[in-house]
């Protein structure tokens, strides 16, 4: 059994973030959720809860220090300029980190920035729905960030064109850079097992200063 882990989780109770929040905590990891409104969550052994401000840098700093991994499940989808809000949140996520000297930071990632061609990614494709744009343009953004940082440990993982709730199959497979489909062309994942894959990588490092992907 891999030793448990104490993380900080960013955005724990939004649709990706408790599905990791729950998949971290039934492994035996301990989590802190820092998030908008800890009264949401519900109370789990081994789950610390706080109110945070991503885009306070130095509170958000304090309250990363002394933890094993940084989990970011932050998004920007709930405000109005979600591309802005998200960069600035994200470049405050990335400095809090390094300012914190965590071991290792692990990025939600987007599907967007998967390629389907090459030298074509899903983002740029005329079939991409114009309401997930901004979220999928700040998690490319933030990827490209990522791929300069010099000082941080960082992973990305990018889920499938579909992310829905469903099973927990663990059965799925991993890429690197190209967008993942079925054999009958249908690019998903479920949230249970995109936490899963998400998970794994937190207990056994496979991708370091890399994003990967997951799909059936």
């Amino acid at each position: 059994m891999p030793q448990p882990q104490h993380i900080a989780l960013i955005g724990a109770s939004g649709f990706i973030g408790s599905a990791l929040r729950n998949e971290a905590l039934a492994r035996g990891h301990k989590v802190t959720a820092l998030v908008t409104n800890p009264g949401k969550l519900p109370a789990q052994p081994g789950l610390t809860a706080h109110k945070a401000d991503v885009n306070d840098t130095a509170a958000l700093a304090a309250q990363l220090q002394g933890h094993d991994a940084v989990i970011s499940a932050f998004s920007g989808h709930a405000q109005a300029n979600t591309l802005d809000y998200y960069l600035a949140g994200f470049k405050s996520i990335v400095a809090a980190a390094k300012r914190a000297g965590v071991p290792r930071l692990l990025v939600v990632g987007g599907a967007g920035s998967l390629e389907v061609a090459p030298g074509m990614q899903l983002l740029d494709t005329p079939q991409f729905p114009d309401m997930y744009r901004p979220t999928a343009e700040g998690a490319r953004q933030a990827l490209k960030a990522l791929q300069s940082e010099t000082a941080l440990n960082w992973t990305m993982l990018s889920p499938s064109a579909v992310i829905a709730p469903g099973e927990r199959t663990a059965k799925f497979r991993l890429g690197q850079d190209q967008l993942l489909a079925d054999a009958q062309g249908n690019s998903h994942i479920s949230v249970e097992d995109f936490a899963v894959a998400f998970i794994d990588e937190l207990e056994k490092p496979a991708h370091a200063r890399r994003r990967f992907t997951v799909g059936y």
